[in-house]
């Protein structure tokens, strides 16, 4: 029935017939892995293998270095050796693969420990329990208890990783023995799906949910530009209206849009910018002068790195700042980069106070990002909570007037990120060619200046770093510039 199924698959098969079947005749259509996402598999890899320790003096069974049925026949020896705890143990029924994270014995039946990096159960898990109950015991092992090893989002690090704190754990037993009728069923079909020709399925959300699939871009590569899908916010079932064959913006019936994205597709359709000099106005009125850009970057890790860090915090490493002590006048920058592998938190909390005057209006792009580091910077160091507090009372938001649509162009799509305004009013600066050129980037920038020992190649990426951050400050200046402009 299995023909091949590993629990990637079976989870994949799930999610879409199509994937499944392109994942077995046509491997080749698969997406290039990014950077970020191949740092994601790695961050997976790390937490696994900590996991082992709650349970330690354990056997592994490898990946490399032994076939399939090398690791079932190392498997079913560790058992019969009377090894109590496996990591990694492997079985086989009916052509279907699966390896479970930690195999634990505990009187007569074993337990299930699956490990993943998230902070919480998702229902995608409970599929992934409810394969490997189905196989272990159609293998003919008792299966006692079956539980999901998650990372504890309340827990912070002080000192060396306290692994029993780090990690938590869910009785997932029941939802997996609920499942098992469901579990031959989604077999039977993929059995099915497998043995036949490419399935017919239409794109649509599942494409991303619960998880972006490998082969989007050879699905989606005949959408065209300014698709309906495109269309910004919720509103009507965009993937409905494509698949009826009203494929683009130009089609689409105005009277069953909502303000907002009728609004879009008018601006679209005329290729219009709207302005409100008077909304314009009314906002530049709230900022004052000294005025401060400011812009963060941050990194996360699903193991707290530091001291005074939870799973997945945002930390930030880097800060880009352009001061104008009034309007009009010359325009001041200053700049931070942590040392990589070192808590880059106090120093930059000392160069904020030092680069940011006491009196100065703060402004951000999106501000409940940077007010939310700040909040965070202000609980980890106490010292420093009066001076971080008043700074987040000066924090004023330059998304506001795009958010309103006091200021609106076409190109911008219906967004609001700064990645999209920016072009669309001031066209001669660009995002285009820096080798960093997102946030998701800038994170895994980081990480690879922490772990990188070429003093060229660090230099480099430092470079880059310094290069995107600069740019976000200095496209808020533009943009504010813009405005003062528009609002006359």
């Amino acid at each position: 029935m299995g023909k091949g199924l590993s629990k990637s698959l079976y989870l994949k098969g799930k999610q879409c017939h199509k994937a499944l079947w392109l994942h077995k005749y046509k491997p080749e259509f698969k997406d290039e892995l990014t950077e970020r996402q191949k740092a994601i598999f790695a961050t997976g890899h790390e937490v696994g293998e900590l996991a082992c320790d709650l349970f330690p003096s354990g056997v592994m069974v490898p990946f490399e270095g032994l076939t399939v049925q090398g690791q079932i026949g190392m498997t079913a020896q560790a058992m019969a050796d009377g090894q109590e705890t496996i990591y990694e143990a492997s079985f086989e029924y009916d052509g279907i693969f699966v390896k479970v994270d930690i195999l634990r014995k505990d009187g007569e039946a074993w337990d299930i420990y699956e490990v993943k990096s998230a902070t919480s159960v998702k229902p995608v898990n409970d599929d992934d329990v409810a394969l490997q109950l189905y196989v272990l015991s159609q293998a003919g092992i008792k299966v006692g208890k079956v539980y999901l090893v998650h990372l504890n989002k309340e827990y912070t690090r002080n000192g060396e990783i306290e692994v029993e704190k780090l990690f938590s754990m869910t009785d997932l037993t029941d939802i997996a023995q609920i499942k098992q009728g469901e579990v031959q069923v989604a077999l039977a079909e993929f059995a099915e799906v497998m043995d036949g020709s490419l399935p017919e399925v239409k794109i649509g959300r599942h494409c991303s949910e619960p998880y972006d699939c490998a082969f989007k871009g050879h699905c989606w590569q005949d959408v065209p530009e300014n698709s309906v899908i495109e269309l910004a916010g919720k509103g009507i079932n965009k993937f409905d209206y494509y698949h009826r064959g009203i494929r683009i913006l130009d089609d689409l019936p105005l009277d069953k849009l909502n303000g907002s994205q009728r609004f879009q597709v008018e601006q679209y359709l005329k290729r219009g910018e709207h302005i409100d000099p008077e909304g314009l106005s009314k906002f530049l009125d709230t900022l004052w002068y000294p005025l401060v850009h400011l812009d963060f970057e941050t990194f996360q890790s699903p193991v707290p790195l530091f001291n005074r860090t939870k799973s997945y915090q945002q930390v930030p490493f880097q800060y880009s700042i352009h001061i104008q002590m009034e309007q009009g006048g010359p325009i001041e920058h200053c700049e931070f980069l942590a040392v990589p592998g070192v808590d880059p938190r106090p120093e930059l909390i000392a160069g904020l106070t030092r680069d940011i005057p006491r009196d100065a209006c703060i402004l951000t792009y999106y501000m409940s990002f940077e007010k939310g580091r700040l909040a965070e910077l202000g609980r980890d160091f106490p010292d420093f909570a009066e001076v971080i507090d008043d700074m987040i009372s000066r924090v004023r938001d330059l998304i506001v007037p795009f958010k309103k649509r006091y200021a609106y162009h076409w190109q911008q799509q219906g967004s609001n990120s700064i990645k999209d305004v920016l072009p669309a009013f001031i066209p001669d600066l660009s995002y285009e060619g820096l080798k960093i050129a997102n946030g998701g980037m800038a994170m895994t920038a980081y990480h690879q200046m922490c772990s990188e020992g070429d003093p060229e190649k660090l230099a480099e990426i430092r470079q880059d770093l310094l290069e995107y951050c600069r740019l976000d400050t200095e496209a808020m200046v533009r943009l504010l510039e813009c405005l003062y402009c528009l609002a006359k």
